[in-house]
């Protein structure tokens, strides 16, 4: 039995929305900021790494890549050129495609992002629980969405 869609107004949508981004904007900053504080890690570094070391093989084309991130063409090169200095990542041509290049996570890659990952995830868990405590509003939003992709 399908439910019935809930009646909103675009006003009461416009500020659910506002709710959400803010508490999204506020997390990634704690996230951002424990990343580059313990690990020397940007979130979208961080992001890039995890992307590289679920992807089969450990490469991505440089299009999905900046799909996958959410970033332009040229956001996601200057990603991957710090990921590269860092050793983290090489690229490597296509073999179908020699215009098309990948980037491939290196072993120090996959291992600064496991280091990183327990991190991520602690700080993740702290904000969002505040998150909660601070709107009780949001409360059942993200206990939902928890329990439901969890």
């Amino acid at each position: 039995m399908p439910t019935e869609p809930i009646p909103t107004s675009g006003d009461s949508d416009a500020r659910m929305w506002s709710r959400l981004t803010a508490l999204h904007a506020r997390v990634e900053s704690r996230l951002a900021a424990a990343l580059q504080r313990r690990h020397g890690l940007g979130l979208s570094e961080y992001r890039a790494l995890g992307l590289l070391a679920e992807a089969p093989g450990g490469e991505l084309r440089m299009q999905d890549l900046a799909a996958g991130l959410g970033l332009n063409q040229s956001s996601v090169t200057r990603l991957v050129a710090r990921l590269h200095a860092a050793d983290f990542t090489y690229r490597d041509s296509c073999p179908d495609d020699k215009r098309g290049v990948y980037t491939v996570i290196t072993e120090p890659g996959r291992a600064r992002r496991q280091e990183a990952r327990a991190t991520y995830e602690e700080t993740l868990g702290t904000a969002l629980d505040e998150a909660a405590a601070a709107a009780p509003d949001l409360a059942p939003l993200l206990d939902t969405a928890r329990r439901s992709l969890g």
